[in-house]
């Protein structure tokens, strides 16, 4: 019966989508928000679906068999049973990318990475450098270039102008050196370790575990930034295992999840009794925190203490029906636009919210937008030939919304250009977005598409590590 039915929707619905015999009224629109809270909460007995799947309308027949089967099944494999909804618009790659991608196959190549260093597009120049490899530590001119990159960090390097760096430069440079003259970058590692930019301080963090320079590690390990906390603590761990526990558990008092996380990682395993006690009021503590996104930071904790993951219980996503959910569900174009700040390069991009395929994810987005939640967050991530992500407090990928966003899987491929939530597994959207920037089709099975840049793209390009957003607002 339920294959019946299914096949007489889907055998009406493209007529049906272009031209509706009536206009939707109340009572249509209320049974619309019924069917998305059925499938928000991921409950398969809601009269609303058979209420759905019975009515007149095409659209909301439509709406009632993707919750049904959304509900069903966590990967929806039925996805392409739907019809299709418009595709994301194409955009062209930047001519340096291709330039970037070719390098992978360079990296024992000095030449070639010499030749990259000085390229016109920052990002093939700071792969070069990310690729280096103790091949080159003959080559002068690698070398130079990245001892240069490290000595001309200004002590102020929170601002850079459009296409140009700001601290990426010597962070890079000074990692890469430490691969291949490790005398030249020991001395750079440690006075970069105390600039004001935390950024510059994590990399530092990179370099000394490149290094195994403990010191800097453990001093590292004491930062003010959870973010360089966190990176140390993971290179301390791995050169000198429960020798340096006492820090790990100092670490466990931090506010940030990343850095939490970090220490009870390096803690699993530990002989010492109290660092076991430590870890589990912690575990307390973040518990009564309720934030669902500190999962990881939770299962981390609660591995150090001995004690299963499934001993976590976080908050269940939110369930309330956001105010343009239904109406975004049923076609209406909503968009946002992203600017920059000024001491990130400035520019602007616009986003289509896709409430097509996503309509409560996108109906929160928009609502989160407006409250102003992500103006002054950044993207922490920037991996110039996969995705860029950002938009969480924290400059992290552990840190996000309190609350998860539940998965709301569709057609639409995950397109360079498109917008997918992040997540920390399945039905754990954090708020953060991560844009596509080449066509990544293997994810389209895991995460969902909430939006598309159609303005803009060369800005998205352009984003570097750290880049400030001034604001996300609602286009009007």
């Amino acid at each position: 019966m339920k294959s019946l039915i299914a096949a007489a929707v889907l055998a009406l619905a493209p007529a049906a989508l272009a031209a509706q015999e009536r206009p939707l009224g109340p009572a249509d629109s209320a049974l619309v928000g019924r069917i998305l809270l059925a499938e928000d909460r991921r409950d398969a007995s809601d009269p609303a679906l058979a209420d759905g799947l019975a009515h007149q309308d095409a659209r909301v027949r439509t709406l009632a068999q993707r919750a049904a089967w959304r509900i069903g099944d966590s990967v929806f494999a039925a996805r392409d049973s739907l019809p299709a909804l418009p595709a994301p618009r194409v955009w062209p790659d930047p001519a340096w990318r291709l330039r970037y991608r070719a390098l992978a196959e360079r990296r024992e190549d000095c030449d070639a990475l010499g030749a990259a260093l000085a390229d016109s597009a920052w990002p093939v120049r700071l792969r070069a450098a990310d690729l280096v490899t103790p091949a080159c530590a003959g080559d002068d001119l690698v070398a130079g270039t990245l001892e240069r990159w490290v000595d001309d960090l200004p002590r102020r390097a929170e601002r850079r102008a459009s296409g140009g760096v700001s601290w990426h430069a010597a962070a890079h440079g000074l990692v890469g050196l430490a691969r291949i003259r490790p005398d030249a970058a020991r001395p750079r590692t440690r006075n970069l370790a105390r600039h004001r930019q935390w950024q510059v301080r994590a990399y530092a963090a990179r370099a000394a575990a490149a290094l195994s320079d403990t010191a800097t590690l453990r001093r590292l390990a004491r930062d003010r930034d959870d973010n360089v906390k966190e990176a140390a603590i993971v290179a301390l761990s791995a050169l000198t295992g429960h020798d340096d526990d006492e820090l790990y558990v100092r670490a466990l008092r931090s506010d940030g999840a990343q850095a939490v996380r970090a220490a009870a990682i390096a803690l699993k395993g530990s002989p010492s009794a109290d660092a076991r006690v430590e870890a589990g009021k912690a575990f307390a503590r973040w518990v009564a925190r309720g934030n669902a996104s500190a999962r990881d930071a939770r299962v981390a904790l609660l591995e150090a203490v001995g004690r299963p993951a499934s001993d976590d219980r976080p908050p269940p996503p939110r369930s309330e029906l956001p105010s343009d959910a239904v109406a975004l569900a049923l076609g209406t174009e909503a968009g946002l636009r992203v600017e920059m700040a000024p001491s990130s390069g400035g520019g602007a991009f616009v986003v289509r919210l896709r409430g097509d395929a996503a309509p409560m994810m996108a109906a929160r987005v928009l609502a989160l937008a407006r409250a102003g939640y992500y103006d002054g967050t950044s993207w922490h991530r920037v991996e110039h030939d996969f995705v860029v992500q950002g938009g969480g407090p924290g400059a992290s990928e552990y840190v996000g919304y309190p609350a998860y966003f539940r998965d709301e899987l569709g057609t639409i491929p995950h397109a360079r250009g498109t917008i997918g939530m992040s997540t920390r597994g399945h039905d754990t959207g954090d708020a953060q977005w991560f844009i596509n920037l080449r066509n990544n089709l293997r994810l389209t099975r895991d995460y969902s598409v909430f939006g598309e840049v159609i303005e803009g793209i060369d800005v998205v390009d352009g984003i570097l590590e750290g880049d400030i957003i001034a604001s996300v607002r609602p286009r009007h």
